[in-house]
């Protein structure tokens, strides 16, 4: 489904998702995208044009994840403006976050598994972060081959600074939906995200 990966679908709505798409999925399988259950985001064009060509799939997982997939897509042509105007990515940003928040010092494969990345993205970033003077490496007495981590004063500054306005920018952001729905999706994707963490090495088999 890759035209739900951020590409602007022609004839549709590319500005996200409205506050009613928290309902996507509730139509039953195969059902036409009648009135009472059409979108105006890209993603209902999407499954519209598949449901023409394929009418006998059940196209309600492209609902779901297509959406997932579109607002991450929008949140990181948004760029994160507050880390921008602090010259950090929002990996790089993840990555001194899980320094600040653990509040001692961590190993590289310590901090990939705290920011969800690779061993080789986290050492690309460390030394762009380091190069900066935020992030400073300890090298191990008993292992030569082990370092750890931890922010310098800068780097504190920097993410207790930025923190604030991240926070500020985020609330903006989900303020198309109420805060009760705000709520309700945050439990959903928690259910998703904590069933998902415990199957995703047996889907991939």
């Amino acid at each position: 489904m890759t035209a739900t990966n951020g590409e602007p679908v022609p004839g549709s709505d590319a500005a996200g998702v409205p506050p009613e798409a928290g309902a996507a999925g509730a139509r039953p399988p195969h059902a036409p995208l009648g009135a009472g259950a059409a979108r105006s985001d890209t993603v209902a064009a999407v499954v519209g044009q598949w449901q023409a060509v394929h009418p006998e799939l059940d196209t309600g997982p492209m609902e779901v994840i297509g959406r997932i997939n579109r607002c991450a897509a929008l949140l990181q042509q948004a760029e994160d403006a507050p880390l921008r105007r602090a010259g950090l990515s929002r990996a790089e940003f993840d990555l001194l976050g899980a320094l600040r928040r653990t509040g001692h010092e961590l190993t590289p494969g310590e901090l990939a598994r705290e920011t969800f990345s690779s061993g080789a993205a986290v050492t690309k970033r460390l030394k762009q972060l380091t190069g900066r003077g935020l992030v400073e490496r300890r090298g191990d007495a008993r292992d030569r081959r082990v370092a750890h981590l931890r922010l310098t004063d800068a780097g504190r500054d920097l993410v207790d600074g930025i923190l604030p306005e991240q926070l500020a920018y985020e609330t903006a952001v989900l303020s198309v939906l109420a805060p009760g729905r705000q709520s309700e999706l945050a439990g959903l994707l928690g259910e998703l995200l904590s069933r998902l963490e415990g199957r995703m090495d047996a889907l991939r088999a």
